[in-house]
C-alpha cells in the first residue's frame, strides 16, 4: 500500500482528502496542531487501521520514521478571519513550514504537492485568472501574510525541484466550500448560511457586486488527487469556473433556506479582490478534470450540514 502524509488533514479540505486515500486504499498519516483544524473532522477516520494521527506544528523540525510516497502539505490558516489574527504564525506555517515538509520529502524522496491558493493573484486584474498571471498583491497588506506566504511556499517549492530535483506539484486552490467548514471561520458561504438559518440579516460587504467562484469539496479533492498522479510540473488552478456575485450567492442561500433574512452592506475590507475566477483550461486539458457539483447542488448539502 503507498503511503500518504496530509500535512493540515484535520483542517476543512483535508480531512476530505484523508477520508478520499483512505477510500483508495492509501495507508494516510494525518499531520495537524488543530490550530484552525478540528479532531471533530477526522474522527470518524480513526478507527481505520490504515490511518494515523500525528500531533505536530509543522513550523517545528519533522521526525517521522518510515517511508512515505506522497504529502500534500495543505498545513495554512485559509481564512482571512484566522490568518489577520494570527498573521506571524501565518506567514511562519508557509515559510518554515513548507521548508520542514520539503525537507521530508528530500528526505523520504517522495512526491510532493504544494496547495497554494488563487489569494497569490491578490485584487487580480485579468479576469478568469490564468496561471500565467503573476498577479497584483499588495505586499504590506492585512491579507499580505497569506498572500506572500503562499507566494514565498511557491517559490520555495520550486527550488527545491531546480536545485534538489525533488519530484513536486503545486495546486492553485480557489474558492472551495462544503460540510466541515466552520461556522465562524468568516468565509462567506457559511457565514451566509449560518446568518440565514438564525434568521439573522445577512452581511454583504461592498456593493456585493464584487465575484467569486466557488467549488465544491467533493471535487476539489479528486483535483488534488489527480494533480498528485499526473505528470505537470507548474502551478495548475483547480476551482469552479461558474462566476457569481456576492449579492446573488447571499440570495440563493435565503431562498434555499426559506429565510425571511434581509441583506445589509457593510465597508469593504482592506484589500478584498473585486473578482476572483478561475480559468481551468489547463486543468481540463492535462487532468482531464472539471467540477460536477454545481452551486445549487452544493449549497443544499452545505447547508444540510449546518442544519444539523
Amino acid at each position: 500500500m503507498k503511503k500518504v502524509l496530509v500535512t493540515g488533514g484535520a483542517g476543512f479540505i483535508g480531512s476530505h482528502l484523508c477520508e478520499y486515500l483512505l477510500n483508495k486504499g492509501y495507508k494516510v498519516i494525518c499531520m495537524d496542531n488543530f490550530l484552525t483544524g478540528s479532531k471533530e473532522n477526522i474522527k470518524h477516520l480513526e478507527k481505520n487501521s490504515h490511518f494515523l494521527l500525528i500531533d505536530h506544528d509543522v513550523t517545528k523540525e519533522i521526525n517521522f520514521k518510515g517511508d512515505l510516497d506522497f504529502i500534500y502539505h495543505l498545513a495554512s490558516p485559509a481564512s482571512p478571519v484566522d490568518y489577520q489574527q494570527i498573521p506571524i504564525k501565518t506567514l511562519k506555517i508557509n515559510a518554515l513550514g513548507t521548508y520542514h515538509v520539503l525537507g521530508l520529502a528530500l528526505a523520504k524522496k517522495a512526491r510532493f504537492l504544494l496547495a497554494s491558493t488563487s489569494e497569490i493573484y491578490g485584487d487580480p486584474q485579468v479576469n478568469p485568472q490564468p496561471e500565467e498571471y503573476w498577479g497584483n498583491v499588495n505586499t504590506i497588506g492585512v491579507r499580505s501574510c497569506y498572500d506572500e506566504g503562499k507566494r514565498f511556499a511557491e517559490s520555495l517549492t520550486m527550488a527545491y525541484r531546480r536545485f534538489h530535483k525533488l519530484d513536486t506539484r503545486i495546486v492553485r486552490v480557489f474558492n472551495t466550500y462544503g460540510p466541515r467548514m466552520r461556522a465562524k471561520d468568516g468565509r462567506v458561504i457559511p457565514t451566509f448560511i449560518n446568518q440565514a438559518l438564525k434568521g439573522e440579516a445577512l452581511t454583504v460587504f461592498g456593493t456585493g457586486k464584487q465575484t467569486r467562484s466557488f467549488c465544491y469539496v467533493s471535487d476539489m479533492v479528486v483535483g488534488l488527487h489527480s494533480l498528485m498522479l499526473s505528470k505537470e510540473l507548474l502551478p495548475v488552478n483547480l476551482g469552479n469556473p461558474v462566476e457569481s456575485t456576492i449579492q446573488e450567492i447571499a440570495g440563493q442561500i435565503i431562498k434555499i433556506i426559506g429565510s425571511k433574512s434581509k441583506i445589509i452592506t457593510k465597508p469593504l475590507p482592506e484589500d478584498d479582490p473585486h473578482v476572483r475566477c478561475p480559468d481551468i483550461k489547463k486543468a481540463k486539458n492535462v487532468l482531464k478534470w472539471e467540477p460536477k457539483v454545481n452551486l445549487d447542488t452544493g449549497l443544499k448539502k452545505t447547508i444540510e450540514y449546518f442544519s444539523t
